[in-house]
């Protein structure tokens, strides 16, 4: 029996959340998001035992945000406070609705992990290991720690799950993203990346590339990839209210339901619903009830 299912790696930052644009915002909803943290929580609300591998910044919020984690049920062993900053990110409606996203994290605590904090007792202790490609993006550092993560992984027998999810403004250089994600495939065991916006990165096609893959398509559902078998999963119905961290909430609650024995298809369309569920509140962590 291995200690935890699910094991992540990243940068988890604080979020202010405003229904107006900055320019205007006057008052703020503080919460906290990451793509691979979502993900973690996803999953702990779904039953899975999981673990946050990160740099906490000694800032004002880092106690408070490892207080969060681990009230969600994330473990924060191998999530420390350090001396630093953690980043801050900004989710704010222009004047015509639409969100944008304003970023202040260079620098910040978790961007300077690197292969050295990779504890390799820790990594095999888990059953899977959730990787990302924001994570690759944010330091060399945090891509060194990711490939080491990765290789950890494959030696003690851990799943990896990778999703690329692509962020051209983190990159700056569509070039070094698809060189990372080329360098990690090899040990992953699980893609699950979002079409179209991962395709400028992947070598090719998911389902050649790995023997489980699972394509995220928005509001046309997922395709499951198994062994060159293909199989489409509908959508569920949803309210859009924010978008942020919908494909994260599907990610987590994709693998808890795979890690606990559900078949691909009907893991897939049990995170279909949990993503719906999230689309229908703003921020990148919804409210536990929609994680039912």
């Amino acid at each position: 029996m291995r200690r935890f299912d699910l094991v992540g790696l990243g940068e988890c930052m604080v979020e202010f959340n405003a229904t107006e644009p900055l320019a205007r915002a006057e008052r703020f909803t503080r919460a906290y998001g990451g793509d691979v943290l979502n993900a973690l929580v996803a999953a702990a609300r779904q039953g899975a035992r999981t673990a946050f591998v990160s740099r906490v910044g000694d800032d004002p919020f880092g106690a408070g945000l490892r207080a969060a984690w681990e009230a969600e049920g994330v473990d924060v062993g191998q999530a420390p406070l350090v001396p630093g900053e953690n980043g801050v990110y900004f989710i704010s409606l222009d004047a015509h609705g639409e969100r944008s996203f304003t970023y202040r994290r260079a620098g910040s605590a978790a961007s300077q992990l690197t292969a050295a904090d990779i504890d390799a007792a820790f990594i095999a202790s888990a059953r899977c290991l959730l990787l990302s490609g924001i994570t690759q993006a944010i330091s060399p550092g945090a891509r060194a720690a990711t490939l080491a993560a990765a290789r950890c992984a494959r030696g003690h027998g851990v799943l990896v799950a990778y999703d690329p999810n692509y962020r051209p403004r983190l990159w700056g250089n569509e070039e070094a993203a698809r060189a990372a994600c080329a360098e990690l495939l090899p040990f992953v065991d699980i893609l699950i990346p979002s079409l179209p916006a991962d395709a400028a990165i992947l070598p090719g096609a998911p389902g050649e590339l790995v023997e489980h893959a699972v394509v995220k398509h928005g509001e046309e559902g997922c395709e499951v990839w198994l062994r060159g078998q293909r199989t489409a999963v509908p959508a569920a119905a949803a309210t859009v209210v924010d978008t942020t961290g919908a494909g994260d909430a599907w990610n987590g609650a994709y693998l808890a339901a795979v890690l606990r024995g559900e078949a691909p298809a009907a893991a897939a369309g049990i995170a279909n619903r949990i993503a719906a569920a999230k689309l229908a509140h703003r921020g990148a962590i919804p409210p536990r009830e929609a994680s039912d």
